[in-house]
């Protein structure tokens, strides 16, 4: 009985009924679906086709000349097996920015909002616009601001201040050097990292009902930590997803910093190399877009896993 009745579902009349039930549903909701059509569409053309182009890519040998030669998983196997500099310096390189950057990132956000939202309403406008300036200017602070601080020479302002202190005797080559690159790319870094998800973490503490506050004093909540943890972060769990979400996006996508403080792709000794100017290296110097598309699979895959696991932090759970 169980097969007959899944036959019959395919049967030619049970199909036309079928479609006929939803086209009809389809012209009763047609002014919703007409409302979400644009971002359906930017969506698919934007960021649907090119994963799954660049995950087709991936699997051939496409130098932009010749036509791309299907090469099946010859691009993986190379990466993990032959590629030194990506396991010796990219992946290391890449986790320890990310680990330090994202969780730091984040967790300085929301102390950072947290902190904010005790202020009265003018002085939080003008401290909140302060943290989130520099991440809409990050670039042009780049250039302005932290080359010429960490510029090697003793006209610097870095290598003056601790030379005019006797710290060092010598001044140090902050962006060439094997030693200090990793460590300025992740306070440079931090410095512009409080964006959206900083804002949507402040938006949340500051929408927080007063009276839960009031009934956990009467509960037995005796200072402001246990009002965090037992108040604060249950009530803003959506918006520490989503900042969550940002600061692993971000963190893993911030390949540029490398590059843009050492004016190098590789930089110095790979000692700022991330998964980010690993594809670019491949893709825009050495035009090896199928390999650099199995790369950036792999980024992804990353990505994905990291999404993952801040769902499994802070997403709804069953009940809740």
């Amino acid at each position: 009985m169980h097969w007959t009745w899944r036959l019959a579902r395919w049967k030619p009349s049970a199909l036309r009924a079928r479609l006929r039930l939803l086209a009809k549903r389809l012209w009763q909701d047609r002014v919703s679906y007409l409302m979400v059509a644009p971002y359906v569409l930017t969506f698919v053309i934007f960021i649907l086709l090119p994963v799954l182009g660049a995950i087709g890519l991936s699997f051939t040998f496409y130098n932009m000349i010749e036509a791309p030669r299907y090469v099946g998983l010859l691009n993986y196997i190379y990466l993990f097996t032959e590629d030194d500099v990506f396991m010796t310096y990219v992946l290391p390189n890449t986790f320890t920015f990310a680990v330090i950057v994202g969780p730091g990132g984040y967790l300085l956000a929301f102390l950072l909002a947290w902190l904010i939202a005790q202020l009265p309403r003018r002085m939080r406008t003008f401290f909140s616009l302060a943290l989130y300036t520099p991440s809409m200017a990050a670039a042009v602070a780049m250039s302005t601001i932290w080359l010429v601080l960490f510029s090697g020479d003793r006209v610097g302002y870095l290598n003056s201040f601790l030379l005019g202190l006797g710290v060092i005797t010598e001044p140090i080559n902050w962006l060439h050097s094997s030693e200090w690159l990793m460590p300025v790319m992740i306070i440079v870094t931090l410095w512009s990292s409080m964006g959206v998800g900083f804002l949507a973490m402040l938006a949340g503490i500051l929408n927080v009902d007063p009276q839960l506050y009031e009934a956990g004093k009467i509960d037995g909540v005796k200072n402001r930590l246990q009002e965090i943890y037992y108040i604060t972060i249950p009530s803003v769990k959506p918006q520490m997803l989503f900042g969550a979400v940002m600061a692993i996006v971000n963190t893993l996508q911030a390949g540029s910093i490398g590059v843009t403080l050492s004016g190098q792709n590789p930089t110095p000794n790979y000692a700022g190399q991330l998964i980010l100017n690993h594809i670019d290296d491949f893709a825009f110097q050495r035009f090896e877009m199928g390999y650099a598309a199995a790369v950036s699979v792999v980024l992804l895959i990353i990505v994905y896993i990291s999404s993952k696991l801040a769902w499994a932090l802070f997403g709804a759970k069953e009940g809740e």
